[in-house]
């Protein structure tokens, strides 16, 4: 899916976010009253990989909704470079099987780009061919590197990416991180990543932002070396015990997420 940003301020007020591609300033948003998001500031610069962790419930989704402009905030802003185009694949997209859809259809769907330009992108992501497939067919890994395809089918400047690893096993994960690695080398994109895995830090980000509500902290990841079932946890004792980040947290959170003390 491909997305413009609406409701949101342009270059000129993208000072407190330097020359980031998009970014939220002190954005909180509540829902029936129950707050959501909470002065939460984020930016993606050009060429940058940023991942998003946090626990489910942590906000992740309803942050990437408010950047591209789905969602509006209660409270700050959103600021984007004056013409970006996005490139969103959601956490997720239910197509009915009833519905005879071929990959080659979905790819035009919406977006008006050629049949050469859809085989292209499709190629991209490894996917050429997927194109007579129905969509109802692919595995949970073909179905990501379609959508991802799709994304990119209009050259964007930032891939705001809800759990791409959503459905895959560790292996074909490890093999779609290394794939937006290497689109992000070649296009120069900026790419947000939305997961609820620590393990996807390790090697795909240039910058690790963790949400619970609020920002809990944010460094740049460190190579390590350990077992994947331990890097699929996450909270703030393995992310010490990883040596994930280069700081620490200064707070613990209940399981409604509610900050509940200090952390060690």
């Amino acid at each position: 899916m491909l997305t413009r940003a609406s409701n949101v301020a342009q270059d000129d007020a993208l000072g407190a976010a330097g020359s980031a591609l998009l970014a939220a300033d002190d954005v909180s948003i509540s829902f029936r009253g129950k707050p959501v998001l909470e002065t939460v500031s984020i930016a993606v610069h050009e060429g940058e990989i940023v991942t998003l962790i946090g626990p489910n419930g942590a906000g992740k989704t309803t942050l990437a909704r408010v950047l591209l402009g789905l969602a509006a905030p209660t409270s700050g802003r959103v600021l984007r470079r004056s013409g970006l185009t996005v490139g969103y694949v959601p956490q997720r997209f239910p197509v009915e099987r009833i519905m005879p859809l071929s990959v080659q259809r979905f790819m035009h769907l919406n977006t008006g780009v050629s049949k050469e330009r859809a085989l292209e992108c499709l190629a991209e992501t490894g996917a050429a061919a997927l194109a007579d497939v129905q969509m109802t067919d692919l595995s949970g890994g073909e179905f990501q590197r379609v959508l991802l395809a799709r994304a990119l089918a209009r050259d964007p400047d930032l891939l705001v990416l809800d759990e791409p690893a959503r459905a895959v096993d560790f292996a074909g994960a490890a093999q779609l991180y290394a794939l937006i690695a290497a689109i992000r080398a070649r296009r120069r994109c900026g790419v947000l990543l939305i997961s609820h895995d620590l393990h996807v830090v390790l090697g795909a980000s240039d910058r690790v932002v963790c949400l619970n509500r609020h920002i809990c902290c944010e460094g740049v990841p460190q190579h390590v070396a350990a077992h994947p079932e331990y890097m699929r946890l996450f909270g703030p004792e393995a992310a010490a015990s990883l040596g994930i980040y280069g700081h620490r947290h200064d707070h613990t959170h209940s399981l409604s997420g509610d900050v509940c003390g200090e952390g060690t």
